[in-house]
């Protein structure tokens, strides 16, 4: 099963975020797996850096970047999807539609770079490796990215799970497990779901010394993805699992989503 179309990828993004799902909650209010996702997020973010300028490549509605903008860090959000730039830009952010394969803006600029959304919705490694080219390009020597993957194994587990299992393997489901190609009968618009060792190996390959790959949410994740409301007795339970299990190789792919600490060398 060969990847979808990038172009047809880029035509669902803009109807998926522009007119369907509602990104700006899905941090906050949608799940309790939301604010679990967005505090280990931020706290890897600020264990790792301090204040500077920091581009967020791909920052939605701009959930994280307006948490580390009121923080101290000197923000500027670029994001594809007209839709979010206004969101952004109305929660007080400096906000610019453009795209993660060509950033508008100008090289050796930035201290951080977030990457938490391009990669995953990128079918090729051409395009991957594109992404994070001009990530590097954006960041000063010694600049530190963070760049977030979708786990392959939490996306054949939403597929193939409380399913019969198959004579034979169907087709998309081994081209899931064994390529990371989504399957079309999916909605979300996806291009590519990562091993974390695949992930690590993406970024080195792109120039990026990295530190470690983590898994964000840890095992407790998908769980508390199917739960509306939590208590903070939980939710600290959970990133207790999560701080736990981290970067333990094969448990961090129980994570929704995979985190690469990395940084252009000096």
């Amino acid at each position: 099963m060969r990847p979808a179309d990038q172009r047809s990828i880029d035509e669902r993004i803009q109807t998926y975020y522009g007119e369907t799902f509602d990104e700006g909650a899905r941090l906050t209010s949608r799940s309790a797996q939301g604010p679990l996702e967005f505090r280990r997020t931020q706290e890897l973010i600020r264990e790792h850096t301090s204040c500077g300028r920091l581009v967020d490549i791909g920052g939605g509605t701009g959930v994280h970047a307006k948490a580390l903008q009121d923080d101290g860090y000197d923000v500027h959000l670029i994001e594809p999807v007209q839709r979010h730039v206004d969101a952004a830009r109305e929660a007080g952010l400096e906000a610019t539609l453009g795209d993660a394969r060509d950033l508008p803006v100008t090289s050796g600029t930035f201290d951080v770079a977030l990457l938490l959304g391009p990669l995953y919705h990128l079918a090729s490694a051409t395009d991957r490796r594109l992404s994070l080219t001009e990530a590097h390009r954006a960041l000063k020597p010694g600049g530190m990215l963070f760049a977030a993957a979708l786990s392959r194994n939490i996306a054949f587990a939403s597929l193939s799970l409380a399913q019969e299992i198959p004579a034979q393997m169907p087709d998309d489901w081994a081209a899931l497990l064994i390529t990371g190609t989504p399957s079309p009968r999916l909605r979300f618009p996806a291009g590519h779901y990562h091993t974390a060792e695949e992930l690590y190996e993406e970024i080195s390959q792109a120039g990026f010394e990295v530190h470690d790959v983590h898994g964000v949410e840890g095992p407790a994740g998908p769980l508390l993805e199917m739960a509306n409301d939590t208590d903070d007795e939980l939710l600290e339970a959970a990133l207790t699992i999560a701080r736990a299990a981290s970067t333990v190789p094969g448990i961090r792919d129980q994570s929704s989503h995979l985190i690469a600490l990395a940084r252009r060398p000096l």
